[in-house]
């Protein structure tokens, strides 16, 4: 991801002839180069990509995230959990297999992770959701990355211990 400031530090880079490398840093190389021998297209360029640097940082950087195959808001897209697969074990310790649907559904697991979300201060980790909906891992994480996609809850990181945490925008 390229940086917006950097970027700009590369447009100062003119005054020492090295015009248009803001442009190589953000991967138009053309036009960068272009930029290099011909001084900043005899300046006028240079001066004119000063309004055009934010949407080129933006430009390539939304570029890069479809390659890495991330959403706007930069979190992995998952497949949804929808059964999970168990095996048990029976008297003659035989294993069965058998598909168990999910506990609780989704919309019950939304408003729990909401409830413990409230009581937290608006905001929850997988694994506190995990203790007070007594859901499991996957389904927690699945089901919290769905509410980020829908647009109800942002992600972030604790201040402290750098752990993902999942902050509810209308708490």
């Amino acid at each position: 991801m390229n940086n917006l400031g950097t970027t700009y530090l590369f447009w100062f880079a003119c005054l020492f002839g090295l015009a248009g490398a803001h442009r190589i840093y953000n991967k138009k190389f053309f036009s960068g180069f272009l930029w290099l021998f011909t001084f900043g297209f005899l300046g006028i360029g240079q001066f004119i990509d000063l309004v055009l640097i934010p949407g080129m940082v933006d430009e390539h950087n939304t570029k890069l995230k479809q390659q890495l195959g991330l959403p706007e808001a930069g979190v992995p897209l998952e497949q949804k959990a929808i059964a999970t697969a168990v095996y048990e074990l029976q008297k003659q310790n035989q294993m069965l297999t058998s598909v168990v649907s999910e506990t609780p559904n989704r919309e019950e697991l939304m408003v729990k992770l909401l409830k413990s979300a409230h009581e937290r201060g608006g905001q929850i980790s997988v694994t506190q959701g995990v203790l007070d909906t007594n859901a499991n891992f996957a389904e927690v994480e699945a089901t919290l990355k769905e509410m980020v996609n829908n647009g109800y809850v942002n992600v972030d990181n604790h201040p402290v211990s750098g752990i993902v945490v999942y902050k509810f925008i209308e708490l």
